[in-house]
């Protein structure tokens, strides 16, 4: 088979993932959406989870399909000598390798950086652990509930006066791998400049702390030790999720004064403008409760996408607060193209979420997550040379299953 080129900025960029999970693949994912070729690399004896967990029909599991589109499939048993051989053969037609395998893996498979790098000088090695490839506790591993815990978000997650409530559970693998592929993407550029390769090493807990930059300087500097404060936020009031009519709830984010006085306005209380409780943000910060209470008290009874609306045309921030059948039926969104229509490898249509951006070079995204070694024969054949004995060979073998 042959594989077209899409377009985009990275068209022509070839990235092998050793990856498992949804970190990883995600870089992957946002590279592909990019206009890079990603090849995922495979292999029946090491299904990755989200091929298998709670489905029948590991070519159709939600969770694979979710993360991967895309991309190109071979499978491979990199747990072989063999295995290791042929993806050193790729590596060294390629560019870029991510791989989030546990601490040391790729290493003990012979697939470390060093020897990588002896096939492929100028390679893209993006390495992606909990706590990095050094320090004392590179050793450990740990998925995305870990990552936002040790990164200190979760602790700042949940009612005032309450206890730590958590983090979405994809959060921190979604920014862990953005942060990733953004490290790849310049990486790319450097040796576009100067034909120098690099190795990226990526820590999911100092990924995680950056989003919280702000409250750790305010402890180094200041000795502050932040609380749960819910959707309170330092330079708005009011700013928090109100419920509505038919259990709907509504976000509403005020800054300055004149949208103040625009919500004042939409609330039918003018007055409440030149309340000396809420006169200037520092009034409202400091009487925060009681006036949530009052916007509460005007949300109660409306419409959320009817407030929401009034809101917006007064200049005020505000939304209703969408759940999953909200956002999948948003016409925005699907104008936008932040969902999309791909097909899959039976020929049929599949939604998935399409790329965070829009560019004036951009690549085209046609096509749903592979089936496992659905491009074996492009990978083995077109790209590594192999006659079609061979790949039999390997095939039967188990090398290639």
């Amino acid at each position: 088979m042959t594989v077209h080129a899409r377009g985009g900025p990275l068209q022509g960029v070839r990235v092998v993932e050793l990856t498992k999970v949804w970190a990883g693949p995600y870089v992957g994912k946002l590279l592909a959406f990019l206009g890079a070729q990603v090849i995922r690399v495979e292999s029946e004896s090491s299904l990755d989870v989200t091929r298998t967990y709670g489905v029948a029909d590991i070519n159709n599991a939600p969770g694979f399909q979710a993360v991967n589109p895309q991309k190109l499939s071979v499978q491979i048993d990199m747990k072989t000598g063999k295995g290791v051989g042929l993806i050193l053969d790729l590596l060294a037609r390629s560019d870029v390798v991510i791989e989030n395998l546990r601490p040391g893996a790729v290493r003990r498979l012979g697939l470390g950086y060093d020897t990588v790098k002896s096939v492929k000088p100028d390679i893209i090695y993006a390495s992606m652990g909990m706590y990095g490839n050094e320090g004392p506790l590179s050793y450990q591993t740990g998925y995305a509930p870990c990552f936002a815990a040790l990164g200190g978000l979760s602790a700042l997650v949940g009612y005032e006066g309450g206890p730590p409530a958590g983090m979405n559970v994809r959060y921190a693998d979604a920014t862990f791998g953005a942060a990733t592929a953004y490290a790849t993407v310049v990486a790319l550029a450097h040796r576009r400049r100067t034909g120098v390769g690099q190795y990226i090493d990526v820590s999911a807990v100092e990924t995680m702390s950056s989003m919280i930059g702000d409250t750790i300087m305010d402890f180094a500097l200041n000795g502050a030790v932040h609380q749960c404060d819910g959707n309170r936020h330092p330079d708005m009031a009011p700013h928090g999720a109100y419920a509505c009519r038919d259990g709907d709830w509504i976000s509403i984010a005020v800054g300055g004064d004149k949208a103040w006085r625009a919500l004042t306005e939409a609330m039918a209380q003018p007055g409440l403008a030149e309340d000396p409780r809420f006169r200037t943000l520092a009034d409202r910060k400091a009487n925060e409760s009681a006036l949530d209470r009052l916007v509460s008290q005007w949300t109660a009874g409306g419409d959320a996408l009817e407030l929401a609306g009034e809101l917006q045309l007064r200049g005020v921030a505000a939304a209703k607060s969408l759940n999953s059948l909200d956002l999948v039926a948003d016409q925005q969104l699907w104008a936008s193209g932040f969902f999309r229509h791909v097909g899959d490898h039976a020929g049929q249509s599949r939604p998935i979420v399409g790329p965070p951006w829009k560019m004036s070079r951009q690549a085209s995204i046609t096509d749903a997550a592979p089936r496992l070694g659905q491009h074996n024969a492009y990978v083995l054949g077109e790209l590594l040379g192999l006659s079609e004995e061979e790949q039999r060979q390997l095939a039967v073998a188990g090398i290639t299953r």
